[in-house]
């Protein structure tokens, strides 16, 4: 069976639409005129256009509408799929289940779409592949492993655990920039309204005196003149800019230079390194813990880390064990790791607990994230608002010393 988008109209004239499962369009639309619906238009859910995905190389423009799936969907799905596996009910019923439970239209597509593939005779594992922007690599070999082990249950758990931790600290880094970003805004905004519409109209009656202005006040028409004539310069050189920029970065090489770069700016490679090796411990410990051999975990966790020179570092690493050294010597010799999590992973080999002291120095890393973000936070917001007092004063003074001169010349 497959699964279906479907568009139908009711018995009051209002049109609906849903994902349902069939053999064909043609027993779908008859399932629909049986719930007493007219089909208007019937067919394969979205997930079914890229089941190729493991057969062929897919077109570029396929990503642009490839499902996807928000965290926190993914982390509910993978809960209600973890309690019933526990609760010994096969595969197939809970992923039937898990659609019946889904609200979003494209979560339920998804999940159905798994379903079809499990009732062919494909393992949950592999009919995750068809959808690896949803389902990432270490999803997917976690799930291979609970498969082979016969703990699929415990392992979602774990997976649901992770994911609702990594929903919860993305969280906290939005809320932790909401207040400079719209600080910056405000800023922009103040600065941008005064020379556009406030700037002008006071300037323009020291020009009717016909006096010599001092240098500040001239030195601030002539900036709020090219705002007021060029704004539209401005704006698209900006989106200029960015989009120069990103193009820019999707050079490998380029983009490898930038990292390396960022590692280089004080307090920012500190966020940077603790955020990165924060989730290559935590990654490595759940994927120790359901099972996945060191080596194949060790490659998983290195594609986690978002920074170029972090991720060859994390390489070297897996080199160096695959060649025989021990995994915390390789860890110290990379020199990108920090000295305590070397110390627990040193601890965790010869105690035999690995995962739990990678899951240990995964907590210490992100509580030195929040240390370092809140750092960071605590300098730019004081700094923001000197810079846009600073601002505001010139602005000001500029006006105030043709008034300033005008009274001396009257006394």
């Amino acid at each position: 069976m497959e699964a279906f988008d479907y568009s139908a109209i009711d018995d009051s004239g209002n049109l609906v639409k849903g994902v349902i499962e069939g053999d064909s369009a043609r027993q779908v639309r008859q399932q629909l005129r049986s719930k007493l619906l007219k089909p208007v238009g019937v067919s394969p859910a979205r997930g079914q256009s890229w089941q190729s995905s493991q057969d062929r190389a897919p077109y570029f423009w396929e990503d642009w509408f490839k499902p996807r799936i928000s965290v926190s969907d993914l982390a509910l799905v993978t809960r209600q799929m973890a309690v019933l596996l526990q609760s010994s009910v096969p595969v197939d019923e809970v992923l039937s289940a898990t659609a019946k439970q889904a609200r979003k239209r494209k979560v339920k597509s998804v999940v159905l779409h798994l379903r079809s593939k499990v009732m062919e005779g494909h393992s949950l594992a592999y009919a995750l592949g068809d959808f690896p922007q949803v389902f990432n690599d270490m999803y997917r070999a976690m799930v291979h492993a609970g498969e082979q082990s016969g703990f699929l249950g415990p392992v979602l758990e774990r997976l649901a655990d992770y994911t609702e931790n990594r929903q919860y600290t993305q969280q906290k880094l939005k809320m932790a920039m909401i207040y400079p970003i719209f600080l910056t805004v405000v800023a922009l905004a103040v600065v941008s309204i005064l020379m556009v519409m406030v700037v002008p109209e006071l300037v323009g009656l020291f020009t009717q005196t016909q006096q010599e202005l001092p240098a500040l006040t001239q030195a601030l028409i002539t900036v709020s003149d090219f705002f007021v004539n060029w704004w539209w310069a401005m704006l698209s050189g900006l989106v200029i800019f960015v989009i120069t920029c990103q193009q820019l970065l999707k050079s490998p090489a380029r983009k490898r230079h930038w990292h390396q770069f960022v590692l280089s700016i004080p307090w920012i490679n500190t966020l940077v390194i603790s955020m990165d090796t924060a989730r290559f411990a935590s990654t490595l410990s759940i994927l120790i813990s359901s099972g996945v051999p060191l080596l194949q975990g060790l490659r998983i966790a290195g594609q986690v880390m978002s920074n170029i020179p972090l991720r060859e570092s994390s390489e070297q690493v897996t080199e160096r064990v695959q060649e025989g050294t021990s995994m915390h010597r390789a860890l110290e010799d990379a020199g990108r790791f920090p000295p305590l999590m070397v110390q627990l992973v040193a601890s965790g080999e010869s105690s035999g607990e690995l995962d739990s002291m990678l899951e240990r120095a995964a907590l210490n890393q992100e509580r030195e994230l929040e240390m370092t973000l809140g750092g960071l936070m605590s300098i730019f917001t004081p700094m923001m608002i000197l810079l846009m007092a600073g601002v505001v004063f010139v602005i000001v003074m500029a006006i105030l010393l043709p008034i300033f001169e005008m009274n001396n010349l009257v006394n």
